[in-house]
């Protein structure tokens, strides 16, 4: 019998591909910010690195997610600001808004910002491929590059970073046009004059907070009973105030049945919390049920790598089944975040170098909403730590009863925490409100060194500022606060 050698030998020689002997310690397959980030971190630890990328250099996050979405975000939220100006003692004519600016301007960001990971990779000294990258036996990669020249590159250690895309239901085909994902949504053409959005998380509030306020009719439609049903449900319930005082109409426990794309507008069949079904009408269709690992067509099967459940499997420090090969990001279980899979790179690599990492505690990892209001949360919920079995107190603080708040006209939303009864463990923190995303930072870190709920409170907090609300709604949960 010939040697699997032999047989590659030939496919190579058949297809003239290109054998790179650079002999990498580390290969990266994908450069978004679980990518990048194990790259740069190998690098740093004096492991010759390279990146294979298909698309665009910083993956979705800074291409098509995180940051060019917030930019859309500040825009709108610059209008909000505009609109209520009188509210402040200021005089403003109407106030109108580009839309195509508006998108310009998201897209000047991501292009900066993905212009900044390529002067990174190159001050790090990593090699950078562009292509789409196929696992082959032997820790080797098959890329294929945009004008299909094939190559195949080799390393001690391969690192899959592919992240996730948009999912799609059965039942709601994207046709790019009239509807379509998250990527579609940030560079629509011309602004619609109505939007249903299928699905109430972070991508389908931030993108109907978003469309609102430039003026876009917006109607919410969630399968759960709370929108944003991942959050507290005191959390939910303000967004659900908030949202609909700001006139976006929500349906919750409700379902998409069909959309008809085929006349000027879409027509939406919704069955509703009563079973009912009820058709609804919109320019356009914004799915946002959730997303999918990219998986396919990277070679897992080919070389044995294990899956479960459309991730990869990998133990605490993202290891899979194949020696030498690893997985990180939104292709393994954990929160699809960006700040994770940055996270999970370095430990990753930390270990592949020979250092003591400890695992990543998945249960102190922030979440932000980037709507307005913004959400941030960590750890448990009240009811999740109801269900863990804890005996719990629960503090809260409205930002109505801040002289920050009330000075920036922003008293709309509060903090919420939870602490073990028993020994006052700092359990989880919930916020809703101005600013809030920059807040949860001081609870992950008070988390990580096992704070107590008088820690908290004993620490003095500047005044006047948001964060005072974290000290008194801790205060609040032992009966001590002052200013409620």
């Amino acid at each position: 019998m010939l040697s699997y050698d032999y047989y590659q030998i030939l496919y190579l020689r058949t297809t003239k591909l290109k054998i790179k002997h650079m002999n990498y310690d580390i290969l990266v397959l994908g450069s978004g910010p679980g990518g990048y980030v194990a790259a740069i971190r190998a690098s740093q630890l004096g492991m010759k690195t390279a990146i294979i990328e298909k698309e665009s250099l910083g993956g979705v996050c800074l291409n098509w997610g995180c940051i060019p979405t917030k930019a859309l975000l500040k825009s709108a939220q610059v209008f909000d600001y505009i609109n209520h100006a009188a509210e402040y003692g200021i005089n403003v004519n109407e106030a109108k808004h580009d839309f195509s600016a508006v998108v310009q301007r998201s897209r000047g960001v991501a292009d900066g910002m993905s212009k900044g990971v390529q002067f990174l990779l190159k001050k790090n000294k990593i090699d950078v491929l562009m292509g789409t990258g196929k696992l082959l036996n032997g820790k080797k990669i098959e890329v294929t590059a945009a004008d299909g020249t094939k190559s195949v590159v080799e390393g001690k250690h391969i690192i899959l970073a592919t992240g996730a895309r948009s999912r799609e239901l059965p039942n709601l085909k994207q046709d790019g046009k009239k509807v379509f994902g998250y990527r579609e949504a940030m560079t629509l053409p011309s602004q619609p004059k109505s939007m249903i959005v299928v699905g109430s998380g972070a991508i389908g509030v931030e993108f109907a907070y978003f469309y609102n306020s430039m003026g876009t009719k917006v109607t919410i439609v969630e399968f759960m009973p709370n929108i944003v049903p991942v959050e507290d449900e005191e959390i939910s319930k303000q967004l659900l105030k908030s949202f609909k005082k700001s006139g976006i109409e929500i349906m919750t426990e409700s379902t998409v049945e069909a959309v008809d794309t085929s006349g000027a507008v879409c027509k939406v069949s919704v069955k509703n919390k009563k079973g009912e079904m009820v058709s609804l009408e919109a320019d356009v269709v914004l799915s946002a049920v959730g997303i999918t690992p990219n998986i396919e067509g990277i070679g897992l099967e080919d070389v044995g790598v294990i899956t479960d459940k459309g991730k990869v499997v990998v133990n605490d420090f993202y290891q899979t089944n194949i020696p030498g090969i690893y997985a990180i990001g939104d292709i393994v279980k954990g929160q699809a975040l960006a700040h994770v899979a940055s996270a999970e790179g370095i430990l990753c690599v930390e270990k592949i170098a020979g250092h003591h990492p400890e695992p990543l505690d998945y249960n102190n990892i922030p979440g932000c909403t980037y709507s307005s209001p913004e959400i941030a949360s960590v750890g448990y919920t009240e009811k999740g730590a109801k269900e863990a079995g804890y005996e719990i107190k629960v503090g809260k603080f409205p930002f109505s009863a801040s002289g920050k708040a009330s000075a920036a006209g922003a008293k709309e939303g509060f903090v919420k925490l939870i602490f073990d009864a028993k020994y006052g463990e700092f359990l989880g923190a919930h916020m809703i409100g101005m600013n809030v995303t920059e807040l949860i930072a001081e609870v992950v870190v008070a988390r990580k060194l096992e704070s107590t709920g008088h820690e908290i409170i004993k620490s003095v907090h500047p005044h006047p500022t948001m964060s005072e609300a974290i000290m008194e709604a801790a205060a609040a949960a032992y009966g001590e606060v002052i200013h409620l």
